[in-house]
């Protein structure tokens, strides 16, 4: 017990002391990041067309995370029999939130931009916490001086609408915002079931603008490797996860929930080996609203999912 520091300073249990993401260092500023991954707030939610309160995913996110803080001696997984996130090897900050101006669309996703920005300029990987998917547009318009990448999605929606009632940059719209990008090479759409916000029109679009669909059901029908040889290999990838991919079996948190939807290894493993197969340069994970799962499920399965990307993101690049 002794090699692993725990009778040594503060024992901090994940129940003591300030709520940063994984209890890790907090830096308000943003010209001062010194990380290899910061994770930002993104809590706006005017986006939602039908049950707001992903808002709070940020802060929900973040508290549950706690549970996870591995402050001692990083996470083994003796599956792999891997050590990740050791306290020596990586480095980890909040930067706190974007500033969300209530009604304002426009001013709150370039305050997000911004911080995605200015995580990029410090040369770490932004970890976005949502929010509604339309945060996902700021994220990616950061990325506009950056290098090309794919696009990876795990959603239940296609999100490809382009534009209803004149609204263009709704949480239905992030994907189809995407495609439009030059640097953004292609799409992988993981996960997209059953009844859904895109009518047919949106689908023809998104193939023709260089999207690849697969469902829940498709996707377990071939498996993860024969998912992961339909990405492009050896890119660059970004990863957006709408948390309504997962089943609200185990995801009930959402505003819109949608039965069919994945397992927890089921995703872990298909990004495990993303990550094996290119480089992850950078991620979201929206719609989680913690006022929908008062057991709490939803935001443990969202915190846990993102500390084993970020460990396994931080292993393969120093491995590589």
């Amino acid at each position: 017990m002794s090699g692993h520091g725990y009778e040594t300073g503060r024992l901090n249990l994940p129940f003591v002391g300030l709520c940063t993401f994984g209890k890790y260092p907090y830096q308000p500023d943003w010209d001062n990041i010194e990380a290899d991954y910061a994770v930002l707030g993104a809590p706006f939610d005017s986006g939602t067309q039908f049950r707001a309160g992903a808002r709070f995913g940020p802060r929900g996110i973040r508290e549950a995370s706690t549970l996870f803080s591995f402050g001692h001696a990083g996470a083994y997984d003796h599956e792999d029999d891997v050590t990740y996130l050791e306290a020596d090897k990586v480095r980890i900050v909040d930067i706190g939130d974007a500033d969300i101006i209530h009604t304002d669309t426009m001013q709150s996703h370039a305050n997000i931009e911004a911080g995605v920005r200015a995580i990029l300029k410090a040369g770490a990987v932004p970890i976005v916490l949502g929010g509604d998917h339309s945060v996902n547009i700021p994220c990616i318009n950061a990325f506009a001086d950056q290098e090309p990448f794919h696009l990876v999605q795990i959603d239940a929606h296609l999100d490809f609408v382009d534009e209803r009632h004149g609204v263009r940059y709704g949480h239905g719209n992030p994907m189809r915002r995407a495609a439009e990008k030059p640097y953004v090479t292609g799409l992988s759409q993981i996960g997209i079931r059953n009844v859904s916000s895109t009518a047919r029109d949106g689908y023809e679009d998104a193939r023709k603008m260089g999207s690849d669909i697969q469902s829940v059901r498709q996707f377990r029908a071939i498996g993860v490797a024969a998912m992961l040889d339909r990405i492009p290999a050896g890119g660059r990838y970004y990863v957006t996860i709408d948390i309504d991919g997962f089943d609200p079996s185990i995801a009930p948190g959402t505003g819109t929930p949608s039965h069919g939807g994945f397992l927890y290894y089921e995703v872990l493993e298909l990004l495990a080996g993303l990550i094996k197969r290119g480089d992850v340069i950078g991620l979201d994970l929206v719609e989680v609203a913690p006022d929908y799962d008062l057991s709490g499920s939803t935001t443990t399965l969202a915190a846990q999912i993102l500390l084993n990307i970020i460990g396994r993101i931080d292993y393969a690049r120093r491995t590589a």
